[in-house]
């Protein structure tokens, strides 16, 4: 029996975002669920994603695209399911740190500049910021390997993520435990490379590099499907 691959997309992204990718996984017979992950903060997304790995019977297999990385390793500790962790242009935490504080560990990221924040009401009162990629700017800083107009598709329907979120400290380091597998994308202006090889050697993960962006899900499918087929029979 094959596992069930869970997937968990990042920060100004959705679920299919996984599209390609999960063609791919169903064609060579693996179920596949792409999680809605809400983008809210790290400790209530990571409680969102293990009620959704709870579902699911049998062994797990979880890919994390970007911030997906930081609530993938949160939820899946300690989970007797999960059998791999596959880390895709992501980040991969160790216990105290943030998204924010690694996104900016090495230099080369373009990100910061690129967003605008807008302040939204939260529930029981009181405000959040939400961050948002500038539309004229989401191709060249998030996409840049995918056709402009699909990666023009792609800003307009980017999901938010609050900025709490990207600040919230991982309390829980699951790679330390389960084995792991990373893509490092070379040419991504969102998460430093260098930022990824630094959080892959250190979790002793199975590490790839490839000549793509940030939105390697999109771009390259192949390769990120053959990664986490990988994982799977590893």
């Amino acid at each position: 029996m094959k596992p069930t691959v869970v997937l968990v997309h990042g920060a100004f992204a959705d679920s299919s975002s996984w599209n390609g990718v999960i063609k791919n996984l169903r064609r060579d017979g693996y179920p596949v669920i792409a999680a809605a992950n809400p983008l809210r903060g790290l400790h209530n997304d990571a409680a969102y994603l293990r009620s959704v790995l709870d579902s699911v019977s049998g062994p797990i297999v979880v890919a994390g695209h970007s911030y997906g990385g930081s609530v993938m390793t949160e939820a899946a500790d300690g989970h007797p399911g999960v059998r791999a962790l596959v880390y895709i242009a992501s980040f991969n935490l160790d216990v105290g740190e943030s998204t924010s504080a690694m996104a900016a560990k090495f230099p080369g990221g373009q990100l910061g500049p690129a967003l605008n924040p807008v302040t939204v009401p939260i529930p029981g009162g009181g405000t959040a910021t939400d961050l948002y990629i500038k539309q004229d700017e989401f191709p060249a800083v998030f996409a840049a390997d995918v056709p402009l107009e699909v990666a023009e598709l792609m800003a307009a329907t980017q999901r938010p993520i609050t900025a709490a979120a990207l600040d919230g400290e991982a309390t829980k380091a699951a790679w330390k435990t389960i084995p792991s597998w990373t893509m490092i994308t070379t040419q991504d202006l969102a998460i430093p490379a260098e930022s990824m090889r630094f959080m892959a050697e250190r979790a002793g993960s199975h590490t790839v590099e490839i000549d793509a962006s940030h939105a390697v899900t999109v771009s390259e499918p192949d390769a990120v499907a053959e990664l986490i087929d990988k994982a799977a029979r590893g």
